[in-house]
């Protein structure tokens, strides 16, 4: 048992190890859930928001929740992770469970947005207060600095929350929801990894496993599922855990790889779900209705509406977060508030992008509606 532990302990073995269980385990689950669902007639019903023609089976966060859920008590019981992290590890696993009988409830029956809103702040504040899981401070973004204790424990829960809505209101069309994910998990994995957070690096590639072995029948033409409330609610909990431990240790000082700006990096990481949420809030406010009124005004809809296929919006929007978390380390040397200037500008011109191709195939007028200049 020994030896395993010692083998367990190189960084290298561990990540792979956790990646690919994470993924066997997914895979090896989804093909009976679908089975079940379909049999059950736990179906998505398609709607005048709906992206698709036909019912397609819901509650694919099962399979993620399990996947995730095993695999960390696995791998982190067999490296020996567990024992240092045992409470926060017993935290985040009340934390996501509490979000993931929500959305499971939520795909079955419905759910009030106000019982989602108390479970939600429920997962927030274990996190937050037992795990001391917080933004600490703003790094110099607006002339803040350090924040007061109460503050930081308002204003962490709050973004806990608002992470976890915006990611849920991207899983809109295939692919989306899971690549963003994976993105996310990948680039927080890096910082991890060079600043020896193993915890946190298990966290980000059993997600991406889980998530990568989801996206095989997600994408799937015959065999096809939906994530549902009871996959985005604790996937995005989930990044905005892994983005509050990243600017956590950042901000202590408990970091072996310090970057100058990391409220920016976190930031561009999840910049589409922030973006798109911020977007589509602002315009319903603007027309003079509540901002968590149901629309197409979504980036995902918009796309689809200008004749781009799942796959092809997906992709697009992949690309464009790529490039804003690219731009992001490549302007980390700039005042913080500058950068944050750049990110916004950078997100509009990379926006414009997919109605240029469309322009240039004859695809739509040159008068674009007031409010898809932002897309």
């Amino acid at each position: 048992m020994e030896y395993v532990i010692n083998l367990f302990s190189h960084p290298y073995i561990l990540g792979s190890f956790a990646l690919v269980t994470a993924f066997w385990l997914s895979v090896m689950m989804y093909p009976a859930i679908i089975h079940l669902v379909r049999s059950k007639n736990i179906m998505d019903e398609p709607g005048s928001r709906s992206s698709h023609l036909e019912k397609i089976p819901t509650l694919g966060g099962v399979g993620l929740f399990i996947a995730f859920s095993i695999s960390i008590m696995i791998i982190g019981g067999i490296s020996g992770l567990i024992k240092p992290e045992f409470g926060n590890l017993l935290v985040l696993l009340a934390a996501i469970t509490i979000l993931f009988f929500l959305g499971v409830k939520d795909d079955l029956i419905g759910l009030s947005p106000k019982k989602k809103l108390i479970g939600q702040i429920i997962a927030a504040i274990l996190v937050v207060l037992l795990s001391d899981i917080r933004i600490h401070s703003f790094g110099g973004l607006f002339g803040i600095e350090e924040l007061p204790y109460i503050t930081s424990i308002l204003l962490s829960t709050i973004v806990f929350i608002f992470i976890v809505n915006a990611f849920n209101l991207i899983d809109g069309i295939d692919g989306l929801a899971g690549s963003i994910a994976i993105i996310a998990s990948a680039t927080f994995a890096i910082f991890f990894f060079m600043n020896e957070q193993y915890f946190l690096l298990l966290i980000s590639l059993i997600l991406i496993g889980a998530t990568i072995g989801f996206l095989r029948f997600n994408l799937s033409k015959i065999n096809k599922l939906f994530m549902g409330d009871s996959g985005s609610l604790f996937i995005g909990f989930l990044l905005a855990y892994q983005a509050m431990g990243f600017l956590a240790h950042q901000q202590t000082g408990a970091s072996n790889f310090e970057v100058s700006n990391a409220p920016i990096l976190a930031l561009a990481i999840l910049f589409f779900p922030i973006l798109d949420t911020l977007r589509v809030f602002i315009i319903r406010i603007l027309q003079k209705r509540s901002p968590f009124s149901a629309d197409r005004n979504h980036i995902h809809h918009r796309l689809l509406e200008l004749g781009f296929s799942h796959k092809r919006a997906t992709l697009l929007v992949v690309i464009g977060n790529v490039l804003i978390i690219s731009i992001a380390f490549l302007i980390n040397s700039l005042d913080i508030n500058i950068q944050l200037f750049i990110l916004v500008l950078a997100a509009q011109l990379i926006g414009l992008f997919p109605y240029f191709m469309t322009l240039k195939k004859g695809r739509i007028e040159i008068n674009i509606p007031y409010g898809r200049l932002a897309d």
